[in-house]
């Protein structure tokens, strides 16, 4: 019975997705961003913990409004999305600091690309794909195997190899990759786990993933932080930061803590742009 329910589901799923690839970018953002403010009108905790994120960040608590609107464009984007969109989504699609991932690509070194939840984070593949430089991600297995499967269908459409968690290995494959000279992209702004560094992040203490400097230190890859921001109107704009190096003699803790202020610098960029509407610090959860 669960599995007739999943594959339901499933079908559900596939058959919007189908509808909304058919409609005019325009049309899809537009769309996002009205289910986004619609999601901030029924979801009092969400946007209740959205709004001390900005308090937080000393942005305006009623910016977390166009938190959720963002957000909401970042889905619609991201189930729209097919690879005859690629060639609209590069024209309008501007980078600063290519220099830095390009420079390591040459040298056929591995790059361990650090991102936070703002703008569109995917639309980084394509910049991945001109480059000719193979990315690798880590996506996390949902309770619905045929969703998950279609998120990882979806991930490899930009050429991105898809490293599940929960099939074990994953830290020994991202290791292989870099080894290999590739990219691997990881999202750092939020600790699932709760295993994770502690550091200082916006003026409070909590912890983020340890995967990057952990990778970083023992294959000695660099570590390149990176924003990609939504443009008014259609488009997106990437800022690619300086290396970090990470060698097997630094102290993690301080790594991490250089990590969690460009983090600090990439959100601090448009913090209306930041998805994050759960809780991220331990006074959150109080």
């Amino acid at each position: 019975m669960r599995s007739v329910r999943q594959r339901a589901a499933y079908l559900a799923v596939l058959t919007g997705v189908t509808i909304l690839s058919r409609l005019p970018e325009p049309v899809v953002r537009r769309l996002g961003r009205l289910a986004g403010h619609i999601w901030y009108l029924v979801d009092p905790p969400r946007r209740r913990m959205a709004r001390r994120h900005m308090r937080r960040l000393g942005a305006r608590p009623r910016d977390a409004r166009e938190v959720f609107a963002s957000y909401g464009r970042y889905w619609a984007e991201s189930l729209w999305v097919r690879r005859r969109h690629f060639p609209g989504i590069r024209a309008r699609l501007t980078v600063d600091g290519l220099e830095h991932l390009r420079r390591a690509h040459e040298a056929g070194e591995g790059v361990v690309v650090v991102l936070a939840h703002v703008g569109n984070w995917e639309a980084a593949a394509l910049i991945a794909i001109d480059l000719q430089m193979p990315l690798v991600a880590v996506a996390e297995s949902l309770a619905n195997p045929h969703i998950t499967q279609w998120f990882t269908r979806q991930r490899q459409m930009f050429n991105i190899e898809i490293v599940l968690t929960g099939e074990g290995r994953v830290r020994k494959r991202l290791v292989a990759a870099l080894e290999e000279g590739k990219a691997i992209a990881l999202l750092a702004d939020r600790d699932l786990s709760g295993r994770g560094v502690k550091v200082e992040f916006f003026g409070e203490t909590t912890t983020i993933p340890a995967g990057p400097v952990s990778l970083a230190r023992r294959s000695g890859a660099p570590i390149l932080t990176v924003g990609v921001y939504f443009k008014p109107g259609g488009g997106h704009h990437a800022i690619i930061h300086p290396p970090l190096p990470a060698r097997p003699d630094d102290d993690p803790s301080v790594v991490s803590q250089e990590i969690a202020r460009r983090l600090e610098e990439i959100i601090r960029h448009d913090p209306s742009q930041w998805h994050l509407v759960q809780p991220n610090w331990p006074s959150d959860r109080s």
